[in-house]
């Protein structure tokens, strides 16, 4: 009977054993890809894309601006759309020459003669001198005090923030700036890295044309692992077509082509096929934390 029962114990490990490796085996052979559509609340145009490009596409996260005119509407939209990760897209920086969005706080460093944020992160010579937060030398504690109040407003008024992320990557310009963030992602627990997560890139396209073959055929080529990839949807319509700064003038038609190449039926098909699976911020650093 003792025989019998080891014996029994054995086979049960055996098969144990087989499942797990079986798992592991599939998860290494899994390609997992995060869509993450940034800047929704910059403009009507921009959340009206990034929603689209989550009900009817392959957006899973999506990064909200603060500060911004349509943050209210992002809100509602987002709020109406559960099931959408949604990342605070911590923002210092309001780069456009004819729209414009102020801090939330008072941070005299911060800003410019009109009171809005600087447009660059570092240096320009196509939009002129003092133009960046490098130049500026903003004062840290403003920072965190703007920062921390982005956050606080994101919170209160959204249901599914998950995690953090910085406009035009603006902890680049000073090492102390870059040390507050990672500072309030711990004390918020709103990590700002995937870890283990590698940034998929594809070929540069101007026309939506060219844009959606060239996302279809990253899709294509990705390897088993886990991705991020970033972009801007938005709308040609006559919103975005006034938005601009020089060395960037068509960014209606170019952010058109990101919402086309997020909802086209040859990037699902291709999904599809490959069994890419399509991951939020959210579940990925759950699952993380459960391990």
């Amino acid at each position: 009977m003792e025989r019998r029962m080891l014996l029994q114990a054995a086979v049960a490990l055996i098969a144990a054993l087989g499942t797990i490796c079986g798992v592991a085996q599939a998860q290494g052979n899994a390609i997992r890809l995060i869509v993450r559509a940034d800047d929704i609340g910059s403009s009507h145009a921009a959340n009206v894309a990034c929603i689209k490009s989550y009900r009817e596409g392959v957006a899973r996260s999506v990064e909200v601006m603060v500060p911004c005119p349509w943050f209210n509407e992002a809100v509602e939209m987002l709020n109406a759309n559960p099931g959408y990760d949604v990342g605070v897209h911590l923002t210092l920086t309001s780069e456009w020459t004819n729209l414009k969005w102020r801090p939330l706080t008072h941070c005299p460093s911060l800003v410019e003669e009109q009171g809005n944020f600087y447009p660059m992160v570092w240096p320009n010579a196509n939009i002129g001198p003092d133009c960046s937060i490098r130049e500026a030398d903003p004062k840290i504690e403003e920072v965190e005090q703007e920062l921390r109040a982005q956050i606080e407003l994101a919170v209160r008024k959204i249901k599914n923030v998950t995690h953090l992320s910085s406009h035009m990557g603006f902890g680049s310009a000073r090492p102390d700036i870059a040390a507050v963030v990672d500072k309030l992602a711990a004390e918020y627990k709103l990590p700002i890295r995937v870890e283990g997560a590698k940034g998929a890139r594809m070929e540069r396209a101007r026309t939506p044309e060219e844009k959606v073959a060239a996302f279809v055929k990253m899709l294509e080529n990705l390897e088993p692992g886990l991705w991020i990839f970033v972009e801007h949807p938005g709308l040609d319509v006559p919103e975005m077509r006034a938005i601009g700064h020089k060395g960037y003038e068509d960014v209606a038609i170019d952010r058109q082509g990101v919402t086309d190449m997020f909802t086209s039926p040859e990037a699902m098909e291709v999904i599809k096929r490959r069994g890419i699976e399509l991951v939020s911020y959210g579940e990925v650093l759950k699952a993380s934390r459960q391990r």
